[in-house]
C-alpha cells in the first residue's frame, strides 16, 4: 500500500491536492482521466470511470470541424506527396 501525507491548497474557488506519482501509478490513474468522487462516512473515495470503446460512428459524431480545422483529412499536399 502506498501512502502520502498531502496538504490541501486553494485552486481558484476550489480546493485541491496533487497526487504523487507513486500513488497515481498504484491506483492506475493518469492525467485527463475521468473519475468519480464520493464521500462515504467522512472518507473521500476517488475511483476511475470505465473507458467506453467508441464506435467509428460515435467518433464521427463527436468530430467538431471548428476545432479540428474543418476537415477530417487535409486534401492539400503538405509535403512531397503526389496526388
Amino acid at each position: 500500500m502506498t501512502e502520502a501525507i498531502l496538504t490541501i491548497k486553494h485552486w481558484g474557488n476550489n480546493l485541491g491536492v496533487r497526487l504523487p506519482q507513486a500513488v497515481a501509478r498504484e491506483a492506475q490513474l493518469h492525467a485527463d482521466q475521468q473519475v468519480r468522487m464520493v464521500v462515504e462516512a467522512g472518507r473521500v473515495i476517488i475511483e476511475p470511470l470505465p473507458v467506453a470503446d467508441m464506435s467509428l460512428q460515435e467518433r464521427l459524431e463527436r468530430f467538431d470541424p471548428a476545432r479540428h480545422g474543418a476537415e477530417a483529412m487535409a486534401v492539400v499536399p503538405l509535403g512531397a506527396e503526389r496526388w
